[in-house]
């Protein structure tokens, strides 16, 4: 582990000091290690830092917690995943208070083309098991990465599902690595580990307490192309999540139930005031996302790219490598300036070689 880690781990322990600061912090000095050699005049100009948060960065010296909990990282083989790593889920950038650092462990790519996030009740029905069940088989084919929360009813549902038809799966938790809430998906939770993956902001001895389940639904939602409500009532965390996901700028589907349903409810309320697309199978899903397999012409790809513009090159040889790429990658890869890469897109959009689909994600026609 690198001295970066430790200063990294510091930076998330920093009393008022949250994502959405520490993000501006990053931005500003690059490297957490530069945020604590920075001086106090220098951190307290940075807007929505001023002065009291910046003593609190001076004044910091817990430091001995950092380490130990890089002691644990070793010894559990944890990746941790800072908001300028490569390896951090590139979707969660755009969202506003994003984490600051992850704690990963498992196999799967959490930058993988297609992610979807399945959300619903901890008491199902058979209806919501069913839909939930056929949704994934459907989805087989499309090596798409299925998130949820690990919690009873829906979530463990989605992951066992994902399981048996040997897709990826990453349960994203509101406590720390050290645990598994709750304790009957242990054995869920070590399979997942073989096929997937374990994600968490929180550190070990984090407790699931009830204030930190909201912190994991906004990862449950920012991290996806699009989040599928299966079954709520009007009030819960699918609800939450649902909100969050709208507040990303991120599709959201909703399974419609009988109006007599309690548990059909929050589905309900979400299509009826146009907060979720009414979803009733995958295809309504692949269509929305633009997830639709299709045939390139290589001669005529090669000869429709002649006369685009350097910038465009570049951003066309980076969608051509997925089916769809996030605008963040672009960003990273491209190493073009935001006002270039928005200029380049609108002209491909206009000549129709590539299009934009929900949630900032782009495609080669």
């Amino acid at each position: 582990m690198t001295n970066d880690l430790l200063y990294q781990i510091a930076l998330t322990l920093i009393p008022n000091i949250g994502c959405v600061h520490a993000k501006a912090l990053i931005e500003t000095f690059g490297k957490a290690e530069n945020i604590f050699k920075a001086r106090k005049k220098e951190l307290s100009a940075i807007e929505n830092i001023g002065l009291i948060k910046a003593t609190s960065i001076k004044a910091f010296d817990n430091f001995k917690a950092a380490e130990d909990e890089i002691k644990f990282i070793e010894k559990y083989k944890i990746q941790p995943l800072f908001i300028t790593d490569k390896n951090y889920p590139q979707r969660l950038l755009n969202c506003y208070d994003s984490p600051t650092l992850l704690y990963y462990r498992g196999n799967a790519d959490l930058n993988v083309s297609k992610i979807i996030s399945i959300i619903g009740t901890r008491s199902n029905t058979d209806y919501g098991k069913q839909v939930t069940e056929k949704l994934i088989v459907e989805l087989k084919n499309l090596n798409v990465l299925i998130v949820s929360g690990l919690a009873f009813g829906i979530d463990a549902i989605a992951h066992k599902a994902t399981l048996q038809n040997q897709l990826q799966t990453v349960a994203v938790l509101a406590h720390g690595l050290h645990t598994i809430y709750p304790h009957q998906h242990k054995t869920l939770a070590k399979d997942i580990l073989q096929h997937g993956g374990l994600l968490t902001e929180f550190r070990n001895g984090d407790k699931p307490d009830k204030h930190n389940f909201p912190k994991r639904n906004r990862i449950v939602a920012g991290m996806a192309d699009a989040t599928i409500v299966i079954e709520t009532a009007v009030k819960g965390g699918s609800m939450i999540t649902a909100e969050l996901a709208n507040n990303y700028n991120r599709d959201v589907f909703a399974l419609p139930g009988r109006t007599t349903d309690s548990k059909s409810a929050g589905c309900n309320y979400l299509i009826q005031n146009n907060k979720a697309i009414l979803f009733t199978d995958a295809n309504e899903l692949i269509e929305s996302l633009g997830w639709q397999s299709k045939k390139i012409n290589r001669k005529q790809q090669k000869e429709l790219f002649i006369d685009l513009s350097d910038d465009e090159k570049i951003i066309i040889n980076i969608l051509k490598e997925k089916d769809t790429t996030h605008i963040d990658e672009i960003n990273i890869r491209s190493n073009l300036s935001s006002s270039s890469i928005a200029a380049a897109i609108l002209n491909l959009e206009l000549q129709n070689v590539i299009a934009g689909l929900p949630g900032k994600v782009y495609k080669i026609l």
